[in-house]
């Protein structure tokens, strides 16, 4: 087989035959990944202080719903937070009794060492210096190797901010999944990575192909959604034209989160990702939406209601398509090694 040169580089569409093939026994499963950090305020400039770590009960709640609902989450986990005592004392006890995973989840702007200026820009960790961003993602999995006796297989960057050195440096450090890429996505206009054009199923990523990148789940619905993004791009430079084209249901775009995506939306997204033939439906959230006012999303304690009752919905209409839900364990075991599916053809 034949192939261009590809350095796996996360911000390139991947090679045909880096597409990841799974174990057919596995089928179409569902995971979530939760951003675990530290609280701050969203509209204001980034800051190494001024943080908290407080909405652990918040995160008790949360798991123990998700744990009562046969999901096995992966705490994708920053700095402050695993600097926490209460907060490693409470994820330990979900590690140890084997309810949850615990990844890594980097915000340089509060991740040691402390070398960089804090601006929006240097908020996007793969686009620091190569240097810095390796001696960052070093010292986040120590600390996490300290709290919880291993170092974290899996990643996602803070902001979705991977960069071109990224992939290499996380195959470097031991990582085996990364799931940083929010496909259908571009940050270009406020400094970040471009996803535009990268597929919504996973693939192998990285110099030597050892990293599996299981991108955030993102659909098109509407009755334009055969247009898919490159219909939605041309609406995006219309102004106007993407909203109306939203709230006429002809073409929305609709990541996998409860925050600030209802429910029925949601369904309408998992129902298009069934018939994109996406195999892993990749849900995420942000930690502190568990406990009121710590973000938009959950403002007060009827917002925590509808976050619940949004999980609801979701959990029964996956139940109902025969999607279950899949550990970070079970996922790996059903990658099938690399250049299979090419030596079988």
């Amino acid at each position: 087989m034949t192939t261009l040169f590809h350095d796996g580089n996360l911000l390139r569409a991947p090679a045909a035959e880096d597409r990841v093939t799974l174990d057919p026994d596995f089928g179409t499963r569902f995971m979530l990944f939760v951003d675990t950090e530290e609280e701050f305020d969203w509209n204001a400039p980034f800051r190494r202080t001024g943080h908290g770590v407080t909405a652990l009960d918040g995160m008790a709640r949360g798991q123990a719903y998700f744990s009562a609902a046969g999901v096995k989450p992966v705490y994708v986990t920053d700095y402050p937070v695993v600097d926490s005592d209460a907060a490693a004392e409470l994820m330990g006890r979900w590690l140890a009794d084997g309810a949850a995973d615990i990844g890594a989840h980097l915000h340089p702007w509060v991740n040691p060492p402390h070398v960089e200026e804090v601006t929006a820009a240097n908020s996007y960790v793969g686009f620091l210096p190569e240097a810095v961003e390796r001696a960052k993602l070093e010292a986040l999995c120590q600390r996490i190797a300290e709290r919880f006796g291993a170092r974290p297989i899996a990643y996602r960057a803070g902001r979705y901010g991977v960069g071109p050195n990224s992939a290499r440096l996380l195959e470097e450090a031991g990582f085996r999944l990364d799931s940083s890429v929010r496909s259908r996505f571009d940050y270009g206009g406020q400094y970040g990575p471009d996803f535009r054009g990268l597929p919504q199923y996973p693939y192998w990523a990285g110099p030597g192909r050892r990293l599996v990148e299981l991108p955030l789940s993102t659909a098109f619905a509407g009755l334009l959604r055969g247009g898919g993004e490159r219909l939605y791009r041309v609406a995006q430079l219309m102004g106007p034209m993407a909203g109306a084209l939203a709230r006429t249901g002809m073409l929305s775009r609709i990541p996998l989160t409860p925050e600030g995506i209802d429910a029925q939306e949601a369904i309408a997204a998992i129902d298009a990702l069934l018939g994109e033939g996406v195999p892993v439906l990749n849900f995420s959230f942000h930690s502190p939406t568990l406990e009121p006012g710590h973000t938009p999303y959950v403002r007060d304690e009827a917002d925590r209601t509808a976050f619940y009752g949004w999980w609801d919905a979701v959990l029964d209409h996956l139940d109902r398509r025969n999607v279950r839900p899949a550990t970070l364990d079970a996922f790996l075991n059903a990658v099938q090694p690399r250049g299979q599916a090419c030596q079988a053809a």
